[in-house]
């Protein structure tokens, strides 16, 4: 498996104490979405045949993040640019991790523990334009902040997926125009 997030959800659920059933299924929603990605980048890749199968294993957070708002030419080369660049330091830091983890006293020194979180925020922050947007991300802080501490290690995650999606499905039948920006500019003759 190559995702980290689903990779990270399934060791912390099981190094917390949580059930390893809870930590495979928050794994596998996690990793669902890679197959909404997909769909995505399918038409966007046009790659024949066996071509898709290493394309289909790159398919993670940052490598799509890197389509986005792009034109063609310049979202391939940013899915593959990404896609690879990932996929061979994290292998590498797999590596080295795994066998020279134990000349560290403590690992957390070196603050590695921030990395996949700011990684998070840099690919979403971009994307925070719309009222929709902010409001799907400010529910799921406050529905984690809330079931953190009262469940289970791995169902917070479960939870805020669910709550979230339902949130973001309402609120798309609710407002026609989900594109919009939160300060639109002015058109011009109106008044600012």
């Amino acid at each position: 498996m190559f995702t980290g997030a689903s990779q990270f959800a399934m060791v912390g659920v099981i190094a917390a104490g949580g059930n390893p059933f809870t930590g495979a299924a928050t794994a596998t929603l996690l990793g669902t979405r890679n197959a909404l990605y997909g769909l995505h980048l399918t038409p966007l890749l046009r790659l024949p045949g066996w071509r898709r199968i290493p394309a289909a294993h790159i398919v993670i957070d940052e490598s799509a993040a890197m389509t986005v708002g792009r034109e063609p030419r310049a979202a391939r080369l940013g899915f593959w640019t990404a896609g690879l660049a990932v996929f061979v330091c994290w292998n590498l830091a797999t590596i080295t991790g795994a066998l020279g983890a134990r000349l560290l006293s403590d690992p957390r020194v070196l603050g590695l523990d921030v990395v996949a979180p700011a990684a998070f925020l840099a690919l979403l922050a971009p994307r925070m334009v719309t009222r929709r947007s902010w409001l799907v991300a400010c529910a799921a802080a406050v529905v984690s902040l809330t079931a953190v501490p009262v469940m289970p290690a791995g169902l917070p995650v479960l939870v805020v997926a669910v709550v979230t999606a339902l949130l973001a499905i309402t609120t798309a039948r609710r407002n026609p125009h989900p594109d919009l920006p939160v300060h639109q500019p002015a058109r011009e003759g109106e008044a600012q």
